[in-house]
């Protein structure tokens, strides 16, 4: 912005700087029509924060399960019977932040658990699994094939293959694998 208030400043046309240096046109002619004395207000105040600390330790002495907002509401309280300024919360918890005076989050940490892609299972015969696949013939009927794995080793329990249905049709195996299931118990 200061190279473009330079150019617009030597002579040259604030539509052909503000295009040439891809800076806002109207925001270059606010700066160019300012008077020497402004400043922009917009820069991070400078917030003496030694005080604010004080007072923030003060409160939390009494007791430091203290959070941000209880204490912030005792600094709202106390400034407003010694007529000070009204702290900001988010002042209070960036300062509380920055200096460690935070309480530790609440929250159950959970263990993760890995999962590499593989079911482990110890001994064949306890868990299964379906899949499924489809694909279409050269007269444009769909082939679908379904069928039932045992999770230990792998080996194929049973397959159906059909063209009829909308979908895979894993119901009639299933069906036939529970039943002969429950026959072996």
């Amino acid at each position: 912005m200061d190279s473009a208030r330079a150019l617009a400043a030597r002579g040259f046309g604030l539509t052909q700087v503000s295009r040439a240096l891809n800076v806002s046109r109207a925001q270059l002619s606010v700066y160019l029509l300012s008077s020497a004395e402004w400043q922009d207000r917009r820069q991070k105040p400078n917030h003496n924060d030694a005080e604010l600390i004080s007072r923030i330790r003060h409160h939390t002495a009494e007791l430091p399960t203290y959070g941000y907002r209880r204490v912030w509401a005792l600094l709202r309280d106390e400034s407003q019977q010694d007529r000070l300024a009204i702290v900001n919360a988010k002042r209070v918890y960036r300062v509380m932040r920055d200096n460690h005076l935070l309480l530790d989050r609440k929250g159950v940490t959970k263990e993760q658990r890995s999962h590499n892609g593989r079911v482990a299972v110890a001994e064949s015969n306890l868990r299964w699994c379906s899949d499924g696949f489809e694909f279409n013939c050269d007269n444009g009927d769909k082939l679908r094939v379904t069928f039932a794995l045992d999770c230990c080793d792998r080996e194929a329990l049973d397959c159906i293959a059909t063209n009829g249905g909308s979908s895979f049709i894993g119901n009639p195996l299933r069906r036939r694998q529970l039943m002969e299931q429950i026959a072996t118990l």
